[in-house]
């Protein structure tokens, strides 16, 4: 099997600010493969944004090393914009344009089309794209008002749009989804997931949504400016709480009886919590010949499990 190209890396991040009696980012290390779905997980003040922010070349690091699709993103920064796309929590558009002519300055600005005065005027790919990526985000109606004139919401669209425009090979989304309705949430995601799928493009995410990061193939969780935790959602999740089940029967005397002879461990005295105790969800119940009334399986969250981790380091410390 072929392995997969590291598209990120950070080696020993730090950054201190000036005055700051302590690093903002504290020997950070992780990387993101090509093509994956990475999240990066913190509550505010944890150095989210201050990592985001030095990968993507806005901000300088103190020390560590920080390679963005083979560039240095200090040295070669000019060559890291030309491979990301970025989202930010605040909007960085121009108020006094219309929504798409702050579109075709950016597109004009990574020399994707010619500049032409009208949207009528430009290629027509350029005008067949924006009207698919409108229409996919829910900007439709509205991609030649005034930015001014936009929602909170409206602005995040657009911006998306703009970010997609030049097909990046690194997507940055820091907080995307803020603003947006479900429908429109949902409807971002499964384009995200779409242009991730055929153009194979790596999208790093932070968010407060934290169901947004479940379908993440890694994630890392960051307080306090350090890792507290990294791997794949089911790794965190295992490691965090245990996954069980809860039962009850028309015959509960017989049902623990069965269950002490079986040697399955157990709490209540109905509903009854069982352990899996390594066995699959469908193993344990396969296993059980009493009637059951009811049944539930427990999964975990991501929610749950960051809680738990976040908890665990503040009363660490």
């Amino acid at each position: 099997m072929n392995k997969k190209k590291h598209i990120i890396e950070v080696k020993n991040l730090e950054k201190r600010y000036n005055k700051a009696p302590g690093n903002a980012v504290d020997d950070v290390s992780f990387y993101v493969e090509e093509g994956a779905f990475f999240s990066l997980l913190g509550p505010n003040g944890a150095g989210k944004t201050t990592v985001i922010s030095i990968l993507t070349t806005i901000l300088s690091k103190t020390s560590g090393e920080v390679q963005i699709a083979g560039c240095n993103a200090e040295t070669q920064a000019d060559k890291v914009r030309e491979s990301i796309g970025v989202i930010f929590q605040n909007p960085s558009l121009d108020g006094n344009l219309t929504a798409e002519e702050n579109i075709r300055f950016h597109a004009n600005l990574y020399g994707l089309f010619p500049y032409r005065p009208r949207f009528v005027m430009m290629d027509p790919a350029y005008q067949k794209k924006v009207r698919q990526l409108a229409e996919v985000i829910g900007l439709q109606n509205d991609i030649f008002r005034p930015v001014k004139t936009l929602s909170g919401g409206m602005k995040r669209k657009l911006e998306i749009i703009r970010s997609l425009m030049h097909r990046p090979k690194v997507l940055f989304l820091d907080e995307p989804t803020t603003g947006l309705d479900p429908i429109s949430r949902a409807n971002l995601w499964q384009y995200l997931q779409e242009v991730r799928r055929k153009e194979n493009t790596t999208i790093f995410l932070t968010t407060h949504y934290l169901e947004e990061a479940e379908g993440s193939d890694y994630i890392c969780i960051i307080n306090k400016g350090k890792i507290e935790a990294k791997g794949t959602p089911a790794e965190i999740k295992k490691v965090l709480i245990e996954k069980y089940i809860s039962a009850d029967s028309g015959d509960r005397q017989k049902l623990i009886q069965e269950l002490k002879a079986k040697k399955i461990k157990f709490a209540g005295t109905g509903p009854f919590r069982m352990e899996l105790d390594g066995k699959s969800a469908h193993e344990l119940i396969a296993g059980i010949k009493t009637p059951l009334t009811d049944l539930l399986i427990y999964n975990p969250t991501l929610e749950q499990a960051y809680v738990q981790i976040i908890s665990r380091d503040l009363n660490e410390k």
